[in-house]
């Protein structure tokens, strides 16, 4: 059971219409929630984050009270110990072009199942540059284009994630993921100035670990001790392998800052 628009509806007849400027120039934005035995975590911040990147294109701010409504619709709906519940919000129904109509925003609720994910993983830097300066750069929208060809790639290499530079050849952000790193001891990651997403589960981790936000050079990742990912689903994963280099793993860092954020989650599910 999808939600769509104030309606609770059966997934082989969810429907938006094929002129919704989120389907025709990705005009939207989105979240992604983990839920847990049918309670969504950490809610509040993606419903700000949310808000935040709608006021970044230039939308009207989603209704809380009605997105709450629809992941409780949903999450009542489809029972599942571990799902992927995702939020998206669009232009609604507009001109085919770049001009956005004036009738109302879409707003979608669907939930997915979800796999507890492995304890490390393998990482592709790609050749390809986040801009720091775009219009959009650190909103969450639905211009996935880029990110769906640079996991591929990583894909075709044996890698579960993809890393960018920016354009000053700083290290940025993965396709779905922040990216920390241990430099003489210290945990770093990039600055949301790079243009990276700020994380729901990033900040989760800077603010419970005390790791330290830090303007990194592409290369940090060919010189650190430990390498992990953040991300909704993902949580804290440990990286043991960078294109090429093998790195020893999960390093005590790592395993310190997943213990925190297991136990820190479990308590408060909407930290």
């Amino acid at each position: 059971m999808i939600w769509v628009n104030g309606n609770l509806v059966d997934d082989a007849t969810a429907a938006v219409s094929v002129l919704d400027h989120g389907l025709t120039v990705g005009d939207g934005v989105f979240e992604t929630v983990k839920s847990v035995d049918g309670r969504a975590f950490a809610l509040t911040r993606h419903l700000d984050r949310l808000t935040r990147s709608a006021r970044g294109l230039g939308l009207p701010d989603p209704d809380h009270d009605e997105a709450r409504a629809a992941c409780t619709a949903v999450l009542a709906a489809n029972p599942m110990p571990l799902g992927r519940l995702r939020l998206t919000y669009t232009g609604g129904i507009s001109p085919l072009g770049s001009e956005r109509g004036d009738g109302r925003p879409t707003l979608v609720a669907a939930l997915g199942t979800a796999a507890r994910r492995p304890d490390t993983t393998a990482v592709l830097t790609v050749p390809w540059r986040r801009n720091e300066h775009s219009a959009v750069a650190g909103l969450k929208t639905t211009s996935y284009a880029e990110n769906v060809v640079a996991l591929a790639a990583a894909h075709r290499a044996g890698a579960s994630e993809a890393l960018f530079a920016n354009t000053a050849g700083r290290l940025c952000e993965g396709t779905g993921s922040n990216v920390f790193v241990v430099l003489d001891g210290r945990l770093l990651t990039p600055r949301l100035e790079s243009g990276c997403l700020a994380g729901i589960t990033r900040q989760l981790v800077v603010d419970w670990s005390g790791a330290e936000e830090a303007d990194l050079p592409l290369d940090a990742l060919e010189h650190a001790e430990e390498v992990f990912l953040t991300s909704t689903l993902r949580d804290v994963q440990a990286v043991t392998r960078v294109d090429g280099r093998d790195l020893a793993g999960p390093g005590p860092v790592t395993l310190k800052a997943a213990r925190q954020f297991a136990e820190r989650s479990a308590d408060d599910l909407d930290p």
